[in-house]
Order: C-alpha cells, then structure tokens, then sequence
C-alpha cells in the first residue's frame, strides 16, 4: 500500500497501551510508533509504517525489534531535542498530509504528558486536522465550530470543558441536558457528565476551544 492509499495516522505513544488499542487499528491506517508505541505494535505483530523517538523506554532487545520491522526509523537523541516523542509524531503525520489523526497511548500516569498531549490537539486543530485521543475509557477530541456525535455504548458520558478563557454560544441539541448559546468559562464544571438522548448529538459554539471528552467509568 501506497502513502497516498491510507486514510488517516495513529499514532501510538507511550502511555497506557493494551489489548483495547489493536481494536482501534484499521487496515489502511498509516501507523507511528512513538517510543514504547513502535515496540508495542512489534510485539503484537503489526508493521510501523514510521517508528521514532528517543528509545528511552524500550530495551535493547525491543530497539533492535524495532529497527528490523519499521518501515521507517527515525532516533532522537533523549536530551537534545525540544519536543516529545508524541509531539515529534504528531507534526510528522501532519507533514505527511494526514488531517485525521488518533492518538492510542497518549494517556496514562504521568499527568504531566497526559495534560501535554491533549494541548496538542490544539496544534493539530490549528492545521485544519481532525486529533482524537483515545483510551481505554476515554475519547478526546477539541472543538472550534462545531460537530455530531453519533450514540456508542462505549462512551455513554459526553463531558465540556474549556480549554481557552471562555466558550461562547455553546449550543447542545440530541441531548439530555441541551444548553442554547451558553457560554462556558474555564474552570466551570456545567458541562460535565452529560448524556445524548437521541441517536445522535450535535455540538456547535461561536467562539473558543472545547474539548469534548466521550466516556465511561
């Protein structure tokens, strides 16, 4: 397969991986391995189109794994670098053209990545690129007009919150709690823990960055 032939990236990071992230993977999915994401998807017998990063950790048995499958390799040094390894695949799949883009491993114990890479959806967003992280309980996605959620079992809870100041004319129809031209201040908790009451749910603000986050406990 041709790059031109896949649709969309994911990428896999070096959060908390498992069994739920395979299931995630389509066919003409174009595959990043960040770091422990390239060792991840070897380890279950997939292909990274592209694996990079900094290799820190991975052991050297799983490195040279790495190396012998990848299609592409890509190693930074881990000090002389600015960017983290997810921020390094994310701007790599939008320079390669993608504009829908998930990110698998992306969440997990360090709070501190975690929180980084849900800011980088806002860099994919500046670039016209649809970015969605996604866990085994979670779906995130950031939000600056406007979009329909269909109804899924696996995300029964839609939560919002701003990620700017404020959100203007946030407006909710197909759901159980509807808001019309609200507005949404950061640090608000209004818009948590909301549920869709039809088969699916639309979502539309006039101004500001929303995440929009599906989810079950």
């Amino acid at each position: 397969m041709t790059e031109s032939q896949y649709r969309r990236a994911v990428i896999l990071a070096g959060g908390s991986l498992g069994p739920w992230s395979l299931a995630h993977i389509r066919p003409d999915d174009y595959l990043i391995g960040a770091d422990r994401g390239a060792a991840f998807l070897v380890e279950h017998g997939y292909t990274p189109n592209l694996a990079l990063g900094d290799f820190d950790s991975v052991d050297e048995a799983e490195l040279a794994a790495v190396r012998s499958r990848a299609e592409h390799f890509r190693g930074y040094d881990a000090v002389d670098k600015d960017w983290t390894d997810t921020e390094l695949a994310l701007r790599e799949a939008l320079d390669r053209g993608y504009r829908d883009i998930v990110v698998l491993g992306g969440l997990g114990t360090r709070f501190d990545h975690s929180l980084a890479n849900v800011h980088l959806l806002a860099v994919a967003l500046e670039e016209g690129a649809t970015a969605r992280l996604v866990d085994a309980h979670n779906e995130i996605r950031l939000l600056a007009d406007r979009c329909r959620l269909e109804a899924d079992e696996r995300y029964p809870y839609v939560s919002l919150l701003p990620l700017t100041l404020e959100v203007t004319g946030v407006t909710l129809t197909g759901f159980a709690y509807p808001l019309t031209d609200a507005t949404l201040k950061l640090g608000m908790t209004l818009g948590i823990s909301n549920r869709l009451s039809a088969a699916s749910g639309d979502v539309e603000i006039s101004s500001g960055r929303l995440l929009v986050i599906r989810s079950r406990d």
